[in-house]
C-alpha cells in the first residue's frame, strides 16, 4: 500500500515487487519442486515489505521497464476491478460490462464463438456467451415510502425495507409482539393462548430483534451472544401467521452484542419473501409511532422491560396515530452468462480440446462469500479473480499467435477459453458448464485454471491437481523446471475453484495459485497490490504447459494411484465430488467458502437439503465460529473434527448470523460415500 506523511510517500511492497512489481532483489538461480498436498485456505508465501521513496523513485521508468505481458496484465487487471464494473456480482451492470469486455478480446484476439446463439441449432457456433438462470440474489428495493400521522420519513435515515419485503401498502394502528418468541426456554412465550387466530389482523406490528435481555442487555437464554430463537426469519412468520398487515422492526435498547445500526435492506432477506410490507426503523422512528398512539408508555426501554418477561400476548397499543407503509421489492433469480471462445486445432488431434479457464466474478458490494460488516461496499476483486481473468484474455492471444506459427504438418487439439460466472456462489458457472457441456464426452484431454494468481510472493507458486492423470506431474515437470519458479505441486484435483467441476467430472486439471492474503473478499483487494512481473512468470508457464497439452499427441489418463493414496490420507475420500471437499464417517453437508474474515471460521456457502447441517438449522451465508466448545479454525479443522465423530453424535456449533452469535445443536448423519479403510 502507499502511505501518505509528511508530503512523502511510502510504498509497502512484497518482495521481488516494487509499486508495479519491479524486481527489487530476491532474484533466484533456479526453481524447486515439491510434492505436498496445501490447504488453498491457509497457503500464503512469505511476503517480504520493502519501502520505497516516491520522490526519488522513477514511476516512469517502471512502466517502461515493464515486460510486455505485465503491462498488458496490469491493464487488464486495473481495468476489471475498476469501480465502473461493481465488483462483478452475478446479475449486477458491472458483470455485464465485464462479460463484454471478456467477449471483445475473445474475437480481437481470433477466438471464434464456443455457444450456439439463441437462433442456430445446438451444432451452430455464433455466441460467445452461455447464459444461465441463478436463484436468489440481491433483491433490488423499488419502492420505499414510510408516514407516521402523516409526516413522512426518510428511507436510508429513517427505515429500510427489508429484503423480504412484499409488494404492497398498508396502514392502521400499532401493535406490538415483544420478541415474537412462540416457544423458548423454560416456557418462555411472547404470545399468549387467549390471543385468538389472528390477533394482528388490520394492525401494524412492531417486534424487537434478538431475544429477552437481562438487566446487564446479555441473553437470558445462553451464556454466548444469542441463541436460535433470536431467528428473525422466525419471528416474521409467527407476525405474519397471526395476520399482521406489516412488521416493522427494531433494535431493543441496551443490548449488550446488539447492532445499533439499520441493516442493508437489500441484503437483509430474513427468510422466505411476504406479501406485506416489512421495514427496519431507528429507534427514534419506533418512539415517535409510539408517542402518536397516544399510549402512556412511549420509552422503547419500558416496551423493552414488558417483552423481557413475555406472556404478554398481542399487544394493541393504541387506536389513534396510523402508521403508513409501502414497499416494493423486486428481485430473484438472475441471468448470468459463461464467455468462451474457440482457437480451432488442425490435424489429428482438432477434435480433441483443452479448456483455460479462470472465474471472471466477484462478490460485487459484499452480498455473498464477504464479511457482513463491509455489506454495501465495493468489492473490486483485482486478485479474486480479475487476475485469473486478465491471463486467460493474454493466453487466448499468446496460444493463437503460436497456433499461427505451427508447421502445416502439426496437429494441435483445440483450446476453449473460459470467462466462468457465478464462482464465488458455489461454483455455479462451471458446474453448468459441465453439466451443458458443448463439447462431445471424452474429448477434453484437460482444463487448467488460473484462480487468484496475482500475488506471487517469493517466487513459490502452487500448482494443483497434479495428480489428476497418471503420470501428470512427470510431463509438466520440464516446464515447471524451466519456469526457475519454487513450485508447491498438489495432486488433489479438487478445490474451493471451478476445476473442481471439470475434476468431478472426470477430466485432469491443474490449478494456478499464488495464495491466500489478508484482503481476501475484502473491500481492499485493489488492483495497485498486485504483482505484475510475477503474474507474467505465471503466464508464461501456463503458456508452455497448455501448449504441451494441446500438441502432445498421448493423451493424458485421469486418475493416478499415487493422487488417490494421497488423497486418503487427508480425507479419506474414495471418489471425487466437486461440492465437498473431504470426507468422514458423517457428512455435515454445506459447500464451506474461505472463512469468515482474518481467515477465521468457516462460512457457509451453500446447504444440502436433508443432511445434519439443513436439519439442524444451518443456513446459507451462515459463519461457524465454534465446534463442540472450542473455537472453529478453518475448512481444515472441520475436516480434522469431522473424522472424529460418528453418527448420531450431537455437536454444538456457534455460528455467526447477521453479527449475531448462535448456539446450534447438530445431529449428525452418516456420509452416503464410502470410507477408506
Amino acid at each position: 500500500m502507499i502511505l501518505l506523511h509528511d508530503n512523502r510517500f511510502v510504498a509497502l511492497v512484497p518482495a521481488g515487487v516494487m509499486l508495479l512489481g519491479t524486481s527489487v532483489a530476491f532474484a533466484q538461480d533456479g526453481g524447486s519442486i515439491v510434492e505436498k498436498t496445501i490447504d488453498p485456505y491457509s497457503f500464503q508465501p512469505e511476503n517480504v515489505a520493502v519501502r520505497v521513496d516516491a520522490e526519488t523513485v522513477d514511476i516512469a521508468g517502471i512502466f517502461e521497464d515493464l515486460d510486455p505481458v505485465a503491462g498488458e496484465w496490469y491493464q487488464h487487471v486495473m481495468t476489471l476491478s475498476n469501480p465502473w464494473f461493481e465488483g462483478r456480482a452475478p446479475g449486477s451492470d458491472g458483470i455485464e460490462r465485464a462479460a463484454d469486455y471478456l467477449e471483445f478480446w475473445f474475437e480481437r484476439n481470433g477466438l471464434d464463438p464456443a455457444f450456439p446463439g439463441k437462433d442456430a441449432s445446438g451444432e451452430e457456433w455464433t455466441s460467445y456467451r452461455q447464459s444461465m438462470i441463478l436463484p436468489g440474489g440481491r433483491p433490488r428495493i423499488i419502492k420505499a415510502e414510510m408516514s407516521v400521522d402523516a409526516r413522512d420519513l426518510e428511507a436510508g435515515r429513517d427505515f429500510v425495507v427489508l429484503g423480504n419485503a412484499g409488494n404492497d401498502s398498508t396502514s392502521g394502528p400499532l401493535a406490538f409482539a415483544g420478541y415474537a418468541i412462540e416457544d423458548g426456554p423454560d416456557g418462555f412465550s411472547s404470545f399468549d393462548s387467549g390471543d385468538g387466530d389472528l390477533p394482528f389482523a388490520g394492525h401494524v406490528v412492531m417486534v424487537f430483534r434478538y431475544e429477552p435481555l437481562d438487566s446487564d442487555g446479555r441473553s437470558r437464554f445462553t451464556s454466548r451472544r444469542f441463541s436460535t430463537h433470536a431467528s428473525i426469519s422466525e419471528k416474521m412468520s409467527a407476525i405474519a401467521d397471526r395476520g399482521a398487515a406489516g412488521i416493522v422492526l427494531v433494535n431493543p435498547p441496551g443490548a449488550l452484542f446488539g447492532s445499533d445500526r439499520l441493516e442493508d435492506g437489500p441484503s437483509s432477506r430474513y427468510g422466505d419473501s411476504l406479501s406485506i410490507p416489512v421495514v427496519q426503523v431507528t429507534p427514534r422512528v419506533a418512539e415517535m409511532m409510539l408517542a402518536s398512539t397516544g399510549a402512556e408508555q412511549t420509552k422503547l426501554s419500558e416496551w423493552r422491560k414488558i417483552a423481557d418477561e413475555g406472556g404478554h400476548g398481542a399487544v394493541v397499543v393504541g387506536k389513534n396515530g396510523s402508521t403508513r407503509i409501502s414497499t416494493g421489492v423486486e428481485g430473484g433469480a438472475r441471468s448470468t452468462e459463461n464467455i468462451g471462445g474457440v482457437l480451432r486445432g488442425k490435424g489429428d488431434l482438432a477434435d480433441e480440446w483443452v479448456v483455460i479457464g479462470g472465474h471472471y466474478d466477484h462478490v460485487g458490494f459484499g452480498d455473498i462469500g464477504a464479511m457482513p460488516t463491509n455489506r454495501g461496499r465495493l468489492h473490486p476483486g483485482a486478485d479474486d479473480d480479475a487476475s485469473g481473468t486478465s491471463a486467460v484474455i493474454i493466453l487466448s492471444r499468446l496460444l493463437a499467435e503460436r497456433y499461427a506459427e505451427a508447421d502445416d504438418d502439426e496437429s494441435l487439439r483445440s483450446i476453449l477459453f473460459m470467462g466462468f460466472t457465478a464462482e464465488e456462489s458455489g461454483l455455479n458457472g462451471s458446474r453448468f458448464y459441465v453439466e451443458h457441456p458443448t463439447l462431445p464426452a471424452g474429448s477434453i484431454n484437460a482444463m487448467i485454471n488460473l484462480d487468484m494468481i496475482g500475488r506471487l510472493r517469493d517466487d513459490t507458486l502452487a500448482v494443483g491437481g497434479t495428480g489428476s492423470a497418471a503420470g501428470m506431474l512427470d510431463r509438466i515437470r520440464p516446464d515447471l523446471e524451466a519456469s526457475r519458479l519454487d513450485i508447491v505441486a498438489d495432486p488433489n484435483g479438487r478445490g474451493p475453484s471451478d476445476h473442481a467441476s471439470f475434476y468431478g467430472a472426470g477430466i485432469p486439471v491443474l490449478f494456478f495459485f499464488t495464495g491466500t492474503h489478508d484482503v481476501y473478499h475484502q473491500p481492499g483487494d485493489f488492483g495497485w497490490t498486485v504483482n505484475p512481473r510475477g503474474a507474467a512468470k505465471v503466464i508464461d508457464l501456463v503458456e508452455d504447459i497448455g501448449f504441451r497439452f494441446a500438441s502432445d499427441p498421448v493423451r493424458l489418463r485421469f486418475g493416478d494411484e499415487r493422487s488417490r493414496r494421497a488423497q486418503g490420507r487427508r480425507s479419506r475420500v474414495v471418489e471425487p465430488d466437486p461440492n465437498d471437499r473431504g470426507y468422514a464417517p458423517v457428512r455435515l453437508g454445506i459447500s464451506p467458502g474461505m472463512g469468515g474474515g482474518d481467515t477465521f471460521g468457516v462460512r457457509v456457502e451453500e446447504v444440502s437439503e436433508g443432511t445434519s447441517a439443513a436439519e439442524g438449522g444451518i443456513r446459507k451465508g451462515d459463519i461457524i465460529v465454534a465446534w463442540g466448545g472450542e473455537d472453529l479454525v478453518d475448512v481444515m479443522d472441520m475436516l480434522t473434527r469431522l473424522r472424529g465423530q460418528k453418527p448420531g453424535d450431537v455437536v454444538q456449533m456457534i455460528i455467526l448470523r447477521d453479527g449475531e452469535e448462535i448456539e446450534l445443536d447438530i445431529t449428525m448423519k452418516a456420509s452416503d460415500r464410502k470410507i477408506a479403510n
